[in-house]
């Protein structure tokens, strides 16, 4: 049963795989964050413009 864990702890295949695997990961993260607050600012201005399009509209249609 040592050899048997010794053996598990001391294998180094697969290694890469798990690390480009946490890197990968890492860069998702990452890019989720940009998009989410890109996301969160491109609303605020959308909104903003919807309230001065529809001011100016009212303004402009006053019987």
């Amino acid at each position: 049963m040592l050899k048997l864990i010794l053996r598990i702890t001391h294998d180094q295949r697969g290694t890469s795989a798990v690390e480009y695997g946490l890197i990968l990961a890492l860069i998702f993260l990452a890019i989720a964050g940009a998009v989410s607050a890109l996301a969160d600012e491109s609303t605020e201005q959308w909104d903003g413009l919807n309230t001065k399009v529809t001011d100016a509209s009212k303004n402009n249609f006053k019987e």
